[in-house]
């Protein structure tokens, strides 16, 4: 019962992390006009909060080794609240700016530290049960996010979007004292200065290229982001391989459970992203339906999504992560189908598919990520969070540029361009069938822990 009620304190952090990463968007032509600004400048309300996000993230491993994953965690959420009530407060469009990059560096933090909690301080036995849990309650922000913040936006101003995460963020810290371990500490792991320059460098240009190709298309500076970030990226790598203390271990990717695993994140991060980006545009080009239309049908996508989330981790738990990996990434294969055809299915239809389609997506992913925790001891979960992480965050990058390409390369009304679009994220979903061959075994150690020193294991069971 204890892990299940931590389970729910570190992922209300998680909750508002996500929920903040799409509210805001409804809110920009608001805070434009109260200040009146320019688009421009106030888009950055929406890209500064994504870009903070992945410049913090490398650092989780290092904060969470060195001072524990609890405190960085309670830290985050606590600097989350306080950027909250800076957005709340903000005079200015720069003033505003800066305070979500605020908080975008703390969710950055919060949520791989909130999983390293969750990661290990559980039986491997109950990660697919509890990473579902948290999978719904993290897949519930973006999916409500838009419907909640238009009506904040009719029943007052933009500021209450900020206002509302104050008393949420509070009671999740009054409640993880005493609840949320505080985690072991490692004075002695140094920092790596490089690797963490180029990671934080470079992860924020790969991803801000990607995501504007994705949403307007290539430009000189869009592509030279992309390529200067995966440069930096790539010696980022090399750079981990030949440092003793590299700031994340990569060689956990030596181990072929944990490999398929996080690829398999990486692939379903792609085939979601890259399906968020093709499937509102095919709704409302070629099949002309309106706004209102469109966020239906894709909410009966998310909400297939939350409806599997819980059950896809029970099945985990009983049949190990491959199997339930084959169903999710089969689901998602046989729903890219009816998007080949010459004829656009019906709305009846399109509903059905949409749903078996968020079934997928949660059948695919959420294992993979379990089955990635499930394979490492707690001394290195801070490691295979923010690797996971990572790697998903680049895999949606990646799936949202090859959905652009293939677009571009016919008229945007031409149901060609789609066909070849659905034909590649058919292509993406298949590719995780390939990996399931690793993942098909239960994890051969329950056993969590490494051996640790008295002073850690006295550290660990301090609480928040």
């Amino acid at each position: 019962m204890q892990i299940w009620k931590i389970a729910a304190v570190s992922g209300t952090g998680a909750f508002m992390a996500m929920l903040d990463s799409t509210v805001a968007n409804l809110a920009l032509e608001s805070v434009r006009a109260d200040f009146d600004s320019t688009l421009s400048l106030v888009q950055w309300v929406a890209t500064g909060y994504l870009l903070a996000l992945a410049v913090s993230l490398p650092a989780t491993g290092w904060l969470g080794n060195r001072y524990g994953y609890g405190r960085v965690w309670a830290s985050a959420l606590a600097a989350f609240v306080v950027g909250s009530i800076l957005c709340a407060l903000a005079p200015g469009p720069l003033t505003l700016i800066g305070a979500r990059f605020l908080q975008g560096l703390a969710g950055g933090l919060m949520v791989p530290a909130g999983q390293a909690v969750l990661g290990s301080t559980a039986n491997p036995k109950q990660l697919g049960r509890l990473m579902g849990t948290l999978g719904l309650v993290i897949a519930l922000g973006p999916a409500i996010g838009p419907a909640m913040g238009g009506l904040l936006l009719e029943l007052g101003s933009w500021r209450w979007l900020f206002w509302i995460n104050v008393p949420i963020g509070i009671a999740a810290l009054i409640a993880s004292r005493g609840l949320v371990p505080a985690g072991s500490t490692d004075t002695e792991r140094p920092l790596d200065r490089k690797g963490f320059a180029l990671l934080a460098i470079g992860l924020p240009l790969l991803l801000y290229g990607a995501t504007e190709i994705g949403a307007a298309g290539a430009t000189a500076v869009t592509v030279l982001s992309v390529i200067a970030g995966a440069v930096l990226a790539a010696l980022f790598v090399l750079n981990a391989l030949h440092t003793s203390t590299p700031l994340i271990d990569l060689r956990l990717l030596k181990r072929k459970t944990f490999a398929a695993a996080t690829a398999t994140a990486g692939l379903t991060g792609a085939n979601m992203y890259g399906g968020l980006l093709l499937l509102p545009l095919y709704l409302q080009l070629p099949l002309g339906q309106d706004t209102t239309e469109t966020g239906v049908m894709l909410l009966v996508m998310g909400l297939g999504s939350a409806l599997a989330l819980p059950v896809s981790g029970m099945l985990t738990d009983r049949f190990s992560a491959g199997p339930v990996i084959m169903m999710g990434a089969s689901l998602l294969v046989i729903t890219s189908i009816p998007f080949l055809l010459p004829t656009a299915p019906s709305d009846a239809l399109l509903g059905l598919i949409l749903f078996s389609r968020g079934v997928g997506v949660a059948l695919a992913q959420m294992p993979a990520m379990a089955a990635a925790y499930a394979s490492v001891t707690s001394n290195e979960m801070g490691d295979a969070t923010t690797l996971v992480n990572i790697v998903q965050r680049i895999g949606g990058a990646i799936g949202a540029v090859c959905m652009v390409i293939m677009l571009t390369q016919d008229s945007s009304d031409n149901f060609s361009a789609y066909t070849w679009a659905f034909a590649t994220l058919a292509i993406i979903s298949s590719l995780p069938l390939i990996l399931t061959v690793f993942l098909w075994q239960r994890p051969r150690h329950f056993h969590r822990y490494a051996p640790e020193s008295r002073a850690d294991r006295a550290t660990d069971d301090e609480t928040w």
